[in-house]
């Protein structure tokens, strides 16, 4: 059934959402165990603030590592294989952390593993987002790509933040099932019950290209501006998925899960509600609001030590943060035509892995050099910068027209 028959049979939406609970499910598994990683390895393990921000961000390098075969192989032979590819690497996922909390005699031992299934997780990440994204695109036509990206960031970031809530209520349960452990097992059963689901959906053949397939390099020069910007504003968001967690631990206060929950919530929230401004004011004037308003929470965290001005600052953040990547990645998309989407999806999105998985172990430095003000002062001011650079695409695009 062709998008077009496919959008008249049912709502846009509809089709959208059947597809998008692939994203959600891989990014509960994100979200799990996002504030119980970087306090079990700085006060279980005993390692340092810098390790702990990496234990974290390294996801987001093995995501940017496994865009480039995520596109290709979506271009080339259909999203809905590397949807499953996805699901599978995300069940080895889980199960690695399951075993690494079994190994906490031996601190080094136990960080191999994690960080072994932090590498999974991040391949999981990068296969199965940007094949939902162009599953979604080709069920529902190119006109609704704004939308299809804003689903999936819903279910992303509100994955998150319902993942980070559970895995902090499990962490706290008694015994061995308590902690990583039960947070490994449910990593593992989710994406497993996700993959028998999916094999039950009638797949999308790729559209016929009599070209080869743009080179993934010169797919990235052509996105390097939207890129650089969404870049600047992940910062932001590394500082909270991070360091938030530490930064309450440092201070002895309880609710860093609550904290990234409101972060999801508000993400969400602000997306689905503002969304349709990206269409009306263009991507670029939607980028530069929304990072302006994200170093406006990085501030608040930076000035007011206090843990209801923290999950204050967090909810900006994430109010900021929601568009920025929609606003640029619409304007990414069409750089490289419809044929090459999968890989101009792919190039786009390494730049958020990228700006992530540096500034974990980055932002960790500063943490243990500086501080936590310092550490939310300076990425305060590299949002700032990725604001702009949206202007100078506005300015673009407008000396063009």
């Amino acid at each position: 059934m062709s998008a077009a028959q496919n959008a008249t049979a049912a709502s846009p939406t509809r089709l959208i959402l059947a597809v998008v609970v692939f994203n959600l499910i891989v990014y509960l598994d994100i979200g799990l165990p996002m504030a119980v990683i970087p306090v079990v390895v700085h006060r279980v393990l005993h390692f340092n603030t810098v390790l702990a921000g990496f234990a974290v961000s390294l996801q987001y390098f093995a995501t940017f590592a496994s865009r480039a075969s995520a596109g290709n192989r979506i271009d080339t032979g259909g999203p809905k294989p590397v949807v499953l590819g996805g699901l599978l690497i995300c069940v080895i996922s889980g199960l690695l952390l399951f075993a690494s909390s079994l190994l906490q005699a031996s601190a080094v031992l136990a960080l191999l593993v994690m960080m072994a299934s932090r590498i999974a997780l991040g391949w999981s990440e990068s296969w199965t987002s940007t094949a939902v994204i162009v599953w979604n695109i080709r069920r529902v036509g190119a006109m609704h790509t704004a939308q299809a990206i804003s689903w999936n960031g819903i279910c992303s970031y509100g994955g998150i933040a319902l993942g980070a809530t559970i895995g902090e209520v499990l962490s706290h349960a008694p015994g061995l099932w308590g902690g990583l452990t039960l947070i490994g097992l449910l990593s593992a059963v989710m994406p497993m019950a996700g993959w028998f689901l999916a094999r039950r959906y009638q797949g999308i053949a790729p559209i016929p290209n009599p070209a080869p397939p743009m080179p993934f390099l010169s797919v990235f020069r052509r996105v390097l501006q939207h890129g650089s910007a969404l870049a600047c504003g992940s910062v932001g968001f590394g500082a909270i998925s991070s360091c938030l967690a530490l930064y309450f631990a440092a201070y002895r206060w309880d609710g860093a899960a609550q904290a990234l929950f409101v972060f999801g919530i508000v993400f969400v929230v602000v997306r689905f509600v503002f969304s349709r401004q990206i269409g009306r004011m263009g991507g670029a004037s939607v980028a530069i609001v929304s990072l302006i308003v994200e170093s406006l929470g990085l501030l608040i965290l930076a000035l007011f030590p206090t843990p209801e001005a923290a999950t204050m600052g967090a909810a900006v953040v994430g109010a900021g943060f929601s568009l920025v990547f929609p606003a640029l990645g619409v304007l990414a998309v069409d750089r490289a035509g419809p044929e090459n989407r999968g890989a101009a999806l792919g190039a786009f999105s390494v730049f958020l892995d990228l700006a992530i998985g540096i500034s974990g172990p980055l932002l960790g430095m500063i943490i243990h050099f500086s501080g936590y003000a310092a550490l939310f002062l300076f990425s305060a001011a590299v949002t700032l910068i990725g604001a702009g650079l949206s202007a100078m695409l506005r300015l673009s695009a407008r000396k063009r027209a």
